[in-house]
Formats: structure tokens, sequence, C-alpha cells
């Protein structure tokens, strides 16, 4: 059953000098119990189309098109209503704990007011809910552990904090945003089982943001890449990394996965500046397969595998590539 559905998402948001298209109609769904990975480089998008489902954009920020979170409109929503979903229908993780944490109050003290917010218990409830969350997360010694201070705990430990104010109301939906980034790749495998166990246990939503397809490979059920504010592929996780039908992707997945190449191949230049979005298709400047056609945008367009669209015009050459992370090599 879908729980999140986004069409036609806009959001265009204030700088100095102009106004950044961050996100271009965007249109995505995710079901109770899926995890929908969106992946893509800094500025591709990815962190605000989900901070929009939170109405956590920049104040100024022009916001377009539809998000309904089971059944709810959100888009043009009054603030109050905006204050209860947050923590409660909807929980966010997100990239940096020690930032996101008040250095100066008690772990225990942030996971109880996070329960407060949303139910009207005495303090010394709410504390026991969140020893209880701290311990749900792995936390060891949960009750000794709340008392202590965000600089005692390590960075996973913190990650695990805010996983544990992310799902004390239980909510329905859960974003995700880069929440292993910082840690080293041990701590990000316990880190991410503890979140997907946690998901599946409360039947949530999970939209998982992070620029690594390798982790939201292994985590996600579908996958959504994201460039220039825009979905350029969109099919399963195991999909997309095993058959990428968009050069973008077959660059990404190149820049982590060297397959039989000696060394890693990044892909060249920069995502454009969205002051002023580029006319045609904003990865041509940066693609080795780009020609005349690009100079017009294309839409996702299906391709020759089934429910798995792409918005490129030489799709057929990814497809056709014995090792499409090969294209970038060479590439300037």
């Amino acid at each position: 059953m879908t729980l999140l559905s986004i069409r036609g998402l806009s959001v265009d948001i204030p700088v100095e000098g102009g106004r950044v298209s961050a996100v271009r109609g965007l249109s995505l769904q995710a079901d109770r119990g899926e995890v929908l990975g969106i992946v893509g480089e800094s500025g591709s998008g990815k962190t605000v189309a989900c901070s929009a489902v939170l109405g956590l954009v920049p104040p100024g920020s022009r916001v377009a098109g539809s998000i309904r979170l089971d059944g709810r409109e959100m888009v043009g929503a009054s603030r109050a209503d905006l204050r209860r979903l947050r923590g409660s229908a909807v929980g966010m993780i997100f990239q940096d704990p020690a930032a996101a944490l008040n250095p100066v109050v008690r772990v225990g003290a942030q996971v109880a007011e996070a329960y407060r917010a949303h139910h009207r218990v005495p303090r010394r409830a709410a504390w026991d809910e969140a020893v209880a969350a701290l311990d749900r997360v792995g936390i060891p010694q949960a009750r000794l552990r709340a008392d202590a201070f965000p600089h005692e705990f390590s960075g996973g430990m913190l990650q695990r904090v805010m996983i544990a104010m992310a799902i004390i109301n239980e909510p329905a939906l859960i974003v995700a945003d880069e929440p292993t980034s910082a840690l080293d790749v041990t701590v990000q495998a316990q880190v991410l089982a503890t979140l997907l166990e946690l998901t599946q246990r409360l039947g949530a939503a999970m939209l998982l943001i992070s620029h690594d397809l390798g982790l939201v490979g292994q985590a996600a059920d579908r996958m959504l890449v994201m460039y220039a504010g825009r979905a350029v592929e969109v099919a399963g996780a195991g999909e997309v990394i095993a058959h990428p039908r968009m050069p973008y992707t077959a660059g990404l997945l190149g820049s982590i996965s060297p397959g039989d190449q000696d060394r890693l191949v990044p892909i060249p230049g920069a995502p454009p500046l969205m002051v002023e979005p580029p006319t045609g298709c904003p990865f041509a400047p940066r693609c080795p397969l780009a020609s005349q056609v690009c100079r017009d945008e294309p839409g996702l367009l299906d391709t020759d595998r089934p429910g798995h669209p792409s918005a490129c015009h030489h799709w057929r050459a990814v497809a056709a590539a014995p090792d499409p992370r090969a294209l970038f090599r060479g590439a300037r």
C-alpha cells in the first residue's frame, strides 16, 4: 500500500543573486515496508526533496506539486499540522548527529523530549520511553548511558541516539539523510542493519538518501537516481546496479566500483549550478555519449528493461556497452 506519493514536485530556493531550482518535477512513491534509496552527488536535490516532505525547506522557498503522506496533502499544510507530523508520522535521521544534538543536554532527556512533543505524559514516563528506545537501537546499558552527554558517545553510538529519536514515536515514514556517511565501514554496517531491522519491525517506509550506490544497493528495495533536481533513473536497487541505463548512473558505479579496471574512474566535471538551469540535458557537458539530440532534455523514457525508465536519449548505447562503467575511461 502506498504511503508516500510525490507528484511533480518543484522546489526553488532563494540565494544571493537569484533562485536555485533545487528540485524540478520530481515524482516518486514509497510503499509501507519499502526502503527507497535516493542517490546522487551533492547538489542533486535529494536532501531538498526529502526535506520538503517535512516542510523544512529554507524560508522564502517556493514549493509546487503534490506530496501526499498517507492520503494527506503536505504542500500548503499549516505550520501546526507540519509540527504534529514531524517526529510522529515522519521520523528524520540527520547526517551529522553531533551537530543535531544539544551538547549540554543529556541524551536521555533529548530522546525523551522527542516523545513528550507528541504525548502528554510525565517526565518520568517519557524518560522510561527514552531508555527503552535507546535499548532498542542497541546502546548497551541504556539506562546508565541515558545520563551521559553527547560528547561521551562514539560516532556510531551518536547515530544510534538519532535513530532512537526518530523511531520513538513509531513513525510510518523514516527519512534517513546519509545516516552512515561519517562512520567507518564496520560501524556503518552495524548502524544500517539496526535501522533496517527497526524499519521492518515498525512496518514503516524509509527514504534512504545517499551518494553511495553500493550502500543503497545493499539496503534498498528500489533505487531512484537524481541529477540536477530530477529523477534520471529508477528501478529495483539490484536492477539499477546490474543494468544501468543512464550514463550518469554508470559513472557513479565506476567511481565506487572499478571492476576489472586498475583504478576508480571519476565522472569528469561538476554538476551544473542551478541558479540558471542549463538548456537540454543537464548531464550532457559531462557525458561521453552526448550528441546533438541532447539539446532536448528527455523525460524518463522506457528502456529494454521492464519498469526501468531512464532520462537518456542514448540508453541503448549504455545497454550495449560490455561494461557501462568503462564509458568514462579516458573522459576529461
